[in-house]
């Protein structure tokens, strides 16, 4: 198994925890986290190694990613391992995938990269490296079964973490918020190249609105002490230090939980704003060059994951040069004022953890069970 981030070490975990009780003493390893670690997973290098975002960000490392690729591939061709499950990481598991799978090794791989957004074109490609496909949107199906791909939904993973009613005076409790009174819940992102690009527009975007609302309290969850650091460096250099924010230690759940509203870096996360039922801004900067290639890659007009499962534009996406400080604020000011809206989204998406909703563990060990020629126990 490979796992290339924190994110996938959270979906293959919940994988072994539905595999290892049927394959109790099974040898798995490759590349994961602690997670993965906890159903006896052997990591062969750090996941860190693999956890690089953008065009040119990779470029910079793809020497040492390229030579892990390699060395991992030529071990496993000796090895002959039952089967091989890459867990997202498209970039780095599918040249590796197409290689085992050539030499007879069984390949499955959990969670489609989003060609329904991004590089349709990789779907030829995917059907040359990958044996069985799980997906985690219902939509997806349809996709891989008209390329000919077998394919399982397994339902989204966090859809059976998050509550369908979240305990938002408990949130507001364990992060000393009190029970009266409007949060916005900030998530610049988790990756350092994330906060590089989204910090100086959506504190200055707080800084509008504490001006505009004193009381209004503003809660920013780190992923990490790396990432706390950085941010505050960031703060600090563009004037911002005075701005009245509450940093927590990871706590991202709990942050959305008790927010009224949240500003969001695209990404996962705004799924999981989905899930706890919250108003949202879905933003995203990145390095230019990377912005100017991505832009002309996609061919359907929403990026975050919540307006792609409506095929609409439920909740705004501010991306780039239209992610100002103004227009942010303006943005999270309208959610936060409208309350017709807020009701009209809560039953959106609820109706939306609904269609997520599956034993993740169960349907996903079943696949991979049926993969290499296991009866269930």
């Amino acid at each position: 198994m490979v796992a290339g981030e924190t994110s996938g070490d959270l979906l293959a975990s919940r994988l072994l925890s539905g595999l290892r009780p049927h394959l109790p003493h099974a040898d798995i390893h490759g590349i994961g986290g602690p997670k993965m670690a906890q159903y006896g997973f052997r990591s062969d290098w750090p996941m860190e190694k693999l956890s690089v975002r953008g065009l040119f960000e990779v470029l910079a490392h793809y020497r040492e990613i390229k030579g892990i690729q390699n060395t991992l591939r030529d071990a496993l061709l000796r090895e002959r391992p039952a089967a091989f499950i890459g867990v997202d990481a498209p970039d780095f598991n599918f040249g590796l995938e197409e290689q085992l799978k050539r030499a007879g090794i069984p390949t499955m791989h959990f969670i489609s990269p989003s060609i329904w957004a991004w590089r349709a074109g990789r779907i030829k490609k995917i059907a040359r490296a990958v044996s069985h496909m799980l997906v985690v949107f219902p939509f997806e199906e349809e996709i891989y079964r008209k390329a000919g791909i077998p394919v399982t939904y397994v339902g989204y993973p966090l859809a059976e973490v998050i509550p369908m009613e979240p305990d938002v005076d408990a949130a507001r409790m364990a992060l000393g918020l009190p029970n009266e009174g409007r949060v916005i819940a900030i998530l610049p992102g988790s990756r350092m190249s994330e906060l590089k690009y989204n910090t100086v527009a959506f504190i200055e975007a707080v800084k509008v609105l504490a001006q505009r609302d004193p009381s209004i309290r503003f809660v920013v969850p780190m992923a990490g002490e790396k990432q706390r650091a950085y941010f505050l460096e960031l703060v600090s250099k563009a004037g911002l230090a005075d701005v009245p924010i509450q940093l927590t230690a990871g706590r991202s759940h709990e942050a959305i939980a008790a927010a009224d509203v949240v500003l969001v870096a695209s990404g996962t996360a705004t799924l999981e704003v989905a899930l706890f039922k919250k108003p949202m801004v879905i933003a995203y900067k990145m390095m230019r060059a990377s912005w100017h290639i991505l832009r002309h890659m996609g061919y359907q007009p929403w990026i975050g994951l919540p307006n792609i499962l409506a095929q609409e534009f439920v909740v705004p996406e501010l991306l780039q040069d239209a992610a100002t400080p103004q227009a942010l604020a303006d943005a999270l000011w309208a959610q936060l004022d409208d309350d017709a809206l807020r009701a009209r989204l809560r039953q959106r998406f609820t109706d939306m953890h609904h269609s997520l909703l599956r034993d993740t563990a169960r349907e996903s060990a079943q696949a991979v069970l049926q993969l290499i020629g296991r009866r269930p126990a």
